[in-house]
């Protein structure tokens, strides 16, 4: 499933999407063999993990490393949590060493890396369902800002099935995301009606897309494939030599999406490593 991207570049495409993630006001430390995201407010794993990884692969230096990484976690009050993205790990056994000191799997995921925009230009060479608009939101503030994240969230609490007690939060990181000159919202409507939403953040010649979804009742009229398509060309024309992207495994028509559009896998799934007990 590996398209020969090298471990170099790899890292490189972590160090960015860690790099998105960190906005608003989340921490990255760059430990020399690994990086780290903290949020010092949202204990959930997903915003503090560690990534990247380059442990010596001796069995008492990793041992002994692997003991700071825990030591560093406890510092900071999170559950220890490492994303994996084999072949590029080091060593190359670090999963069984992993579930060997108690961390399991929580399920793989994925990084796909698109190198040109060919396939999407092709996909939004179709004339659009008639009442279909897209509109881009960039570096916006005030009133402006505040209605373009509602509508934007709205979005995205229907497509990912998030309660309505998670707005206030989401609707805060769209926010500082929209007046953030890097970030680009998009927004489909379909005959006015919000239903179709994407994230893109452009810096260090990489695009990282994400937020990406459609409201379950616009299903199945290729709007995700419209507002990727045009977040992915986009991309490309400001400059971009890659795009790059993160999916669950189990996400099979997502992952056939992007496929299609020209994204190919830059490793092998990717186990979310999480100390229990």
């Amino acid at each position: 499933m590996t398209s020969g991207i090298p471990t170099s570049l790899v890292l490189r495409l972590l160090r960015h999407e860690a790099a998105v993630h960190a906005v608003p006001d989340r921490i990255i430390r760059e430990l020399g063999d690994a990086i780290l995201l903290h949020d010092t407010v949202d204990p959930e794993p997903f915003w503090n993990r560690l990534e990247a990884v380059q442990f010596p692969p001796d069995p008492r230096d990793f041992d002994r490393r692997l003991a700071e990484i825990g030591i560093l976690f406890a510092s900071i009050g999170r559950q220890p949590h490492v994303w994996l993205l084999p072949p590029h790990d080091s060593p190359t056994d670090v999963y069984d060493r992993l579930v060997a000191n108690g961390f399991e799997d929580a399920g793989p995921g994925h990084l796909m890396v698109a190198t040109n925009d060919a396939a999407a230009r092709s996909a939004l060479s179709r004339v659009p369902a008639p009442g279909v608009t897209i509109e881009r939101y960039r570096d916006i503030h005030g009133a402006d800002a505040e209605r373009a994240a509602n509508a934007v969230v709205g979005v995205l609490l229907t497509a990912f099935d998030v309660g309505d007690e998670r707005r206030p939060g989401v609707v805060s990181e769209t926010l500082a995301t929209l007046g953030d000159s890097r970030f680009t919202h998009y927004l489909v409507r379909l005959d006015g009606a919000p239903v179709a939403a994407a994230r893109r953040a452009t810096f260090d010649r990489m695009s990282y897309l994400s937020s990406i979804g459609t409201s379950t009742a616009a299903r199945g009229r290729g709007l995700g494939r419209l507002v990727s398509a045009t977040a992915m060309v986009d991309g490309f024309e400001e400059g971009s030599e890659l795009v790059h992207l993160g999916v669950f495994h189990d996400n099979l028509p997502a992952r056939s999406l992007y496929e299609a559009l020209g994204f190919d896998y830059a490793g092998e799934p990717g186990p979310d490593m999480i100390l229990v007990g």
